[in-house]
């Protein structure tokens, strides 16, 4: 009997690549697509669009703000939150942000709770096609303090992710940091990931 795939699987192997779009070197996947390829194959899933307690649809610290967006499929909702950003991928000071800048933060936080559940995950790795979950790497604890040889181990992954073609910004994005606050452990994945999809093509 032929193993029935998960929503994960069934998801993570559609190809997303016809539907993106490049700005400032980040890709982008349209979120109607997205949505209606979700709907295609789960009728029963549904979004939510997540309300402070004064019902606004964004949430602020008094200086930014974000919003919170939920998928769920098959039962499970995965969550994501998202900063209210500009075209350069920077937080927009509260006393700036319009409806229009949170519309745009509500869709992409969508589009990104949508990958949560597979479905364009690997864009946001650095990757052109789609991986198969089982080859994510595992994970190894970083050290709290990083030593001389910690630092030559980061500038060697980092020098390789150039090499490959990884976007930096598109794995911080992806990973919710800063570029500088990414670990040897991340870039380590992202040069893991793209080896064996070269390997393969």
């Amino acid at each position: 009997m032929d193993k029935i795939k998960s929503v994960f699987d069934t998801l993570n192997e559609i190809n997303v690549n016809e539907h993106t779009e490049k700005k400032n070197n980040l890709t982008y996947l349209s979120w109607a697509w997205a949505w209606a390829e979700v709907k295609k194959k789960y009728p029963l899933a549904n979004y939510t669009i997540y309300e402070n307690k004064d019902g606004w649809n964004y949430f602020t610290d008094g200086k930014t703000a974000w919003v919170k967006t939920g998928v769920t499929i098959e039962g499970l909702e995965h969550i994501e939150y998202l900063p209210v950003m500009d075209y350069k991928n920077q937080s927009i000071p509260l006393e700036r942000i319009t409806s229009f800048d949170v519309n745009k933060a509500i869709q992409r936080s969508l589009t990104k709770a949508v990958a949560r559940h597979g479905l364009g995950l690997y864009i946001y790795a650095g990757e052109d096609l789609p991986e198969n979950a089982s080859d994510e790497p595992k994970e190894v604890k970083p050290t709290n303090s990083p030593s001389a040889d910690d630092l030559r181990e980061k500038a060697r992954l980092v020098a390789k992710c150039t090499e490959l073609g990884i976007s930096l910004d598109r794995l911080a994005t992806y990973k919710g940091k800063d570029k500088g606050q990414l670990t040897n452990l991340d870039l380590a994945e992202a040069i893991e990931m793209k080896e064996k999809h070269n390997a393969r093509n």
